[in-house]
């Protein structure tokens, strides 16, 4: 089966266009496709080809390498979320103790917890 990498695609109106590796462009439907799967510009793909009215189409797409995620080339080390967690862990345990005598974090201070929250589950997040 012939391979080439996306060129564009428009979601709205269901097609776009391959570059195979042999240098020609290859229409691709929204049909050709995977159920459920969304295509990016730059992802190695594998099809059959026919012939259709208006030249070379794409049939039976399959998705060979995905392009890599800019979230997983931008995450933190390993090493450094672990001092991290130890960190976030201590500050919950901190919220814990003053809910366990029936007090909530003040407002302003409420909100700063929450955003570490969002950041650090943003970070495990990919």
């Amino acid at each position: 089966m012939p391979t080439g990498k996306l060129k564009w695609y428009d979601h709205e109106r269901g097609f776009g266009f391959i570059t195979s590796d042999d240098g020609e462009d290859v229409f691709v439907h929204t049909n050709a496709l995977p159920a459920g799967v969304v295509v990016k510009p730059g992802m190695k793909l594998e099809f059959g080809v026919a012939d259709g009215r208006r030249g070379r189409q794409a049939l039976n797409v399959l998705i060979v390498d995905p392009i890599p995620s800019i979230a997983e080339g931008q995450r933190k080390p390993a090493d450094d979320m672990a001092i991290i967690i130890e960190d976030l862990i201590k500050l919950l345990d901190s919220v814990s103790n003053g809910l366990r005598r029936g007090k909530f974090p003040d407002g302003n201070h409420g909100q700063k917890i929450a955003s570490v929250l969002r950041a650090v589950a943003n970070d495990l997040d990919i």
